[in-house]
This record gives C-alpha cells, structure tokens and sequence, in this order.
C-alpha cells in the first residue's frame, strides 16, 4: 500500500531527527557502536513509527536492537523533544534491524569470489 504524502513528510521528520538522537544518546547506550536510520514507515494513522538503523561496528547486531527497545522510552523521549512542535500525535515507535547493506556486502563478495575464480 503507498503511503500518503502527510505519511511520508512525518517518516523524514523522524528519520532526520531520530539520527540526530542517536548521535547524541548512541555514544552513551552503545558505546562505539555506530547506528544510522536507513528509513522510517509510518502506520496509516500516524500513530506507529517503524524506525528501520543498520548496525556498524559491533559483533551482535541483535544485542544492539535489544539495547534500543531496552532503552526505547529515554530515545522516544529525546525524539519527542525535538518533533511535539511539528506534529499533532507522538507516534510510538519500534525498532527494526535494516540488513540490506550486509546483504550487499555479501553478494559484492560472492561476485569478487567468482570473478576471482574466472567463472563470470
């Protein structure tokens, strides 16, 4: 289902944000870990934030998203801080874990791998 337009503008404005929040409290939560926001969805009545990061340099991935649900209301409300002047409703938000970019790196591996063998 496409989102709306209103979906879409309320995604960036917490994507853009929640990145800034995460520089922030990351450090402090995380460590050294390095986390990026690679896309925001909006549920139809604005009321859900499915917040999608990439994880770098950790070993267990899954650790740092348990880290973050862990720490969900002190992130939420740093986000909220920065976002009640421009919206109506604070949406909740979950945390889901975005793998493309390890996909990519394995399938750029996989291809160097055959190319490296001839057999392309």
């Amino acid at each position: 289902m496409k989102e709306s337009k209103r979906q879409l503008q309320i995604g960036m404005l917490i994507k853009r944000n929640f990145g800034i929040v995460l520089q922030n409290e990351g450090p402090l939560i995380f460590g050294s870990t390095f986390i990026t926001v690679t896309d925001v969805k909006m549920s139809s009545d604005l009321g859900i934030a499915k917040i999608y990061v990439s994880v770098f340099n950790a070993e267990d991935k899954q650790a740092v998203l348990i880290l973050m649900r862990e720490h969900k209301h002190r992130l939420q409300q740093e986000l909220v801080t920065r976002i009640r002047r421009h919206v109506r409703r604070i949406p909740s938000v979950q945390f889901y874990l975005d793998e493309t970019l390890d996909e990519m790196q394995k399938l750029n591996n996989l291809f160097d791998k055959l190319h490296d063998e001839n057999q392309m």
